[in-house]
């Protein structure tokens, strides 16, 4: 029963992917990225119900102001930065201890050919990360979660119709 284990992911991407245009963009990236602020306040309305939002949206005014002075860094630019080595150097650890846990060698393969699978798993995550690091300023996060779980409901649609096939 596996197979209907795996299915219930694709159950939870599904309810999410149904659900998710209902709910507006976060009040902050309205405000800040779009410079929207009856859309920012519009948002706070519908995810906080009634009320006055004048010090949370002063409190995002602020945060504006002092992030306009801000440099957008891209990725390359990021990394040459000093003062996110201890945090990359952290992300780095986790990545290569998830290569190092074993689940390649506990997926029935050839063991000569795991170290390629390995090595295949982790450039397929690191082109992922700075692929979707590039792209998520460009598009915001909303496309990028509503494209992301309607692939992951699509895959896990035809994986489990060619498992009963």
């Amino acid at each position: 029963t596996w197979n209907v284990l795996l299915s219930f992911s694709g159950m939870v991407a599904l309810i999410q992917l149904l659900f998710l245009p209902f709910f507006p963009e976060s009040p902050p990236y309205l405000l800040m990225q779009k410079g929207d602020k009856p859309g920012c306040l519009k948002a706070m309305k519908q995810l906080w119900g009634e009320g006055n939002y004048h010090t949370e949206f002063d409190d995002l005014m602020k945060e504006k102001s002092v992030t306009k002075s801000t440099k957008i860094m891209n990725v390359l630019q990021v990394l040459k930065e000093p003062s996110v080595y201890p945090q990359l150097s952290i992300m780095l650890l986790l990545l290569l201890s998830l290569q190092l846990c074993g689940l390649s060698a506990t997926a029935n393969l050839q063991e000569s050919i795991i170290p390629y699978v390995s090595l295949g798993v982790a450039i397929c995550e690191l082109i992922s990360v700075i692929f979707c690091s590039s792209i998520i300023d460009r598009f915001g996060r909303r496309i990028l979660l509503w494209g992301g779980y309607l692939l992951m409901a699509l895959i896990l649609l035809l994986l489990e119709t060619s498992l009963l096939l």
